[in-house]
């Protein structure tokens, strides 16, 4: 469908989407802690579109140097929003996480890290859980890390299974198959469902239930087969659900 087309070459592929979903997800914790502040969000919007963008086209030898370039100006405008928002201790952890994503994301250590049997799933889960839990609060939550490690380790899985034909490093679907990897992206997301239930408010426990329940079901229908699109956007999507669910709930009440 040319509408499909142009939402994966404008939205997906520019890497636009999964930093937004990333903001999103941010947000509702942000919300959930009475911390919303949009320079924050932005910051956070700036540091996914970026890393994603680098990670993209690292190996694009004709426009990696723009990349570099515009990587650099985003470097600046962070530094920027930190130094006259924030402060050095924000300052700090955003320059942990985004070495983080570094180690793991550049091709000059491919072989090191990312040839590491399983790690991506955990790796993305606790990068995307430290930017939740840790650089947006001002003192590190274990509540929060746990929610969004286990709820975004599993929102890794279904591209695992998208990829698991053309994955050159062992993943979940290779070693114990695509039935047992959804099982354990099930687990997972039940785990990070639980922990809702317990420790956060109502409103933001039930959305976050919610979505928890839509993921679910995305992930019992991935399959290897599937078109692009429902991982890229489909699945992506599941980590801006507890935001919008959040606001229907505020729009309801």
């Amino acid at each position: 469908m040319p509408i499909l087309n142009l939402i994966k070459k404008y939205l997906i592929d520019s890497q636009i989407f999964v930093a937004l979903m990333g903001t999103m997800l941010a947000a509702f914790f942000m919300l959930q802690q009475n911390i919303f502040r949009w320079p924050s969000l932005l910051l956070i919007f700036i540091t996914y579109f970026s890393g994603y963008l680098y990670t993209k086209y690292q190996h694009r030898k004709n426009i990696f140097k723009k990349i570099l370039v515009f990587n650099v100006v985003c470097a600046l405008a962070s530094f920027c929003l930190i130094i006259f928002n924030h402060n050095e201790i924000r300052l700090l952890k955003w320059a942990v996480i985004v070495a983080i994503g570094l180690l793991y994301n550049s091709f000059f250590l491919e072989r090191f890290i990312r040839k590491i049997p399983l790690l991506k799933v955990f790796y993305v889960g606790a990068t995307w859980a430290l930017i939740n839990s840790w650089l947006i609060l001002p003192q590190f939550s274990w509540l929060i890390f746990s929610i969004s490690f286990l709820f975004i380790s599993a929102l890794v899985l279904p591209f695992d299974i998208r990829d698991m034909n053309s994955d050159s490093v062992v993943t979940f679907p290779r070693l114990i198959g695509v039935r047992k990897t959804k099982h354990l992206a099930f687990l997972l997301i039940f785990a990070a469902a639980l922990l809702s239930l317990w420790f956060l408010d109502k409103e933001f426990a039930l959305s976050f239930y919610l979505a928890a329940v839509v993921s679910i079901l995305l992930v019992y229908f991935s399959e290897s087969q599937n078109r692009d699109v429902y991982f890229s956007l489909c699945a992506e999507s599941c980590s801006g659900l507890p935001l919008l669910f959040i606001y229907i709930c505020w729009l309801i009440n």
